[in-house]
């Protein structure tokens, strides 16, 4: 394995220069730090991770708080995704990730005693019960906390802008003619408060009056809960022309909801999903639904927890906004009823 001698060697410069090519320091030049770089990946250079920790004070190794109460696992397309975009990130920056648990070797511990006892430079928190208190310990702890989805006062967040994304779905079903729109939506978060918003407030500057009725908890990520309640909205003495879903994987159990009530979409009724994974472009028919951008959401993630952990005086919290986009799809057409 190469030294940084054999770079240094190499490169016909000091092992000092080597060494700040690597790590991004500014007072050398941009051609030597890619003649640097360039070799080190030639020559299958790795850093000494121990000696870098001793002179750094860091270990260079950071937290993943993901917990799935659905038991999906990260089979969750949505939240694997994001992980997978801040995982590839996070190493593309030098770090490595560690899940956080409340288990090791059969020892109860909490999440900030986890994160101590493995010494991580930082944690990102992910699809967790953001009420738990062992969660706002971690996150009113000394350990830099990067949230997804979810703002605490004074903590950096990363959040998909759900107003923007119910605002489109709405519109979008109020430009084809639909003015009796329904919303199933998930349990109580702080991301369902956001598309509630986004509902309501969309459906109030278009004019539309929305009977309590038609909005109705489900389940994220729940396709028999989804199913039970587009069969209660089906019902109604005045069903709604286009129902949305919490997701796609839940919009699945509207579809058969509706084609168990001998009904066809669009055709009958229009139905909209929310997430954009794959399954929403092989649904048949293809679903109408607003895609998250998790590329973005977990790079953003991964830089900012980064530069809170490098940079920590002159990096500020904030909560920034990712912006996703609409996919259209052909479950969504001019309504039936009148």
């Amino acid at each position: 394995m190469s030294s940084l001698k054999d770079l240094a060697q190499e490169c016909g410069v000091s092992v000092a220069t080597v060494s700040k090519a690597l790590n991004g320091q500014s007072d050398i030049s941009e051609a030597t730090r890619t003649r640097v770089r360039e070799a080190a990946r030639r020559m299958g250079y790795v850093p000494n991770m121990a000696a870098r920790s001793m002179k750094t004070n860091r270990t260079y190794n950071i937290g993943v708080l993901f917990v799935d109460e659905r038991q999906s696992g990260l089979a969750h397309e949505y939240f694997s995704a994001v992980l997978d975009s801040f995982k590839v990130r996070v190493e593309q920056l030098g770090y490595d990730i560690t899940f956080i648990n409340r288990n090791l070797g059969g020892k109860t511990m909490t999440y900030l005693e986890h994160c101590h006892y493995r010494g991580v430079d930082g944690a990102v928190i992910a699809c967790v019960d953001f009420t738990d208190p062992q969660v706002i310990e971690l996150v009113n702890s000394d350990v830099p906390v990067v949230t997804i989805d979810h703002v605490f006062n004074n903590r950096m967040a990363v959040l998909s802008d759900n107003v923007a994304g119910l605002s489109a779905l709405v519109r979008t079903a109020y430009s084809q003619g639909h003015r009796r729109i329904a919303f199933i939506h998930g349990e109580r978060t702080a991301v369902t408060e956001n598309r509630l918003a986004g509902f309501y407030k969309s459906c109030d500057e278009l004019g539309l009056e929305v009977p309590d009725v038609y909005v109705r908890e489900g389940i994220y990520h729940d396709a028999a809960r989804c199913a039970q309640e587009t069969k209660a909205l089906l019902a109604l003495p005045q069903r709604p022309t286009c129902i949305l879903f919490p997701d796609d994987f839940s919009a699945m159990g509207g579809y058969n909801a509706i084609a168990e009530a001998g009904l066809s979409i669009p055709e009958d009724i229009s139905v909209m999903g929310y997430d954009g994974i794959y399954l929403s472009r092989v649904m048949k028919p293809q679903l109408a639904t607003y895609q998250q951008n998790t590329m973005m959401l977990g790079r953003t993630a991964a830089d900012k927890l980064v530069q809170m952990i490098e940079h920590p005086r002159v990096t500020l919290a904030e909560q920034l906004l990712v912006t996703g986009k609409l996919l259209k799809g052909d479950s969504v057409g001019r309504p039936a009823q009148t």
